[in-house]
């Protein structure tokens, strides 16, 4: 059997996912997600992950995680992964890459 793990996603390739009903994650912590976030996006911060903040995932959706740059989330894949039901994606470039890709955001 695999270990479970994230698969490694560009900006560029999240529409797609998004049409097919696939969810935004975002794990940065509450601080940051109130300076800006990608609008729709669940919150969810790592931090919250040990006290079973992971029931407001919807279970039956692609998962894709992201961060301020990718690196957080993909220090975590494996825990993220699992709580994904054993597979999701990682945005590459975090939230830094959405914007330089010019895709909107909000206040928190």
């Amino acid at each position: 059997m695999t270990a479970p793990d994230l698969i490694d996603i560009t900006v560029d390739q999240i529409p797609a996912l998004l049409a097919d009903n696939a969810v935004l994650v975002d794990v940065r912590e509450a601080y940051e997600q109130a300076r800006e976030r990608i609008p729709g996006a669940v919150e969810l911060p790592l931090s919250h992950l040990a006290r079973g903040g992971a029931a407001n995932l919807p279970g039956d959706r692609t998962v894709v995680f992201l961060c301020a740059s990718g690196n957080r989330t993909k220090v975590n894949a494996v825990a993220l992964a699992m709580i994904a039901g054993g597979s999701g994606y990682n945005m590459v470039g975090g939230i830094a890459a959405w914007k330089r890709a010019g895709l909107p955001t909000e206040r928190g």
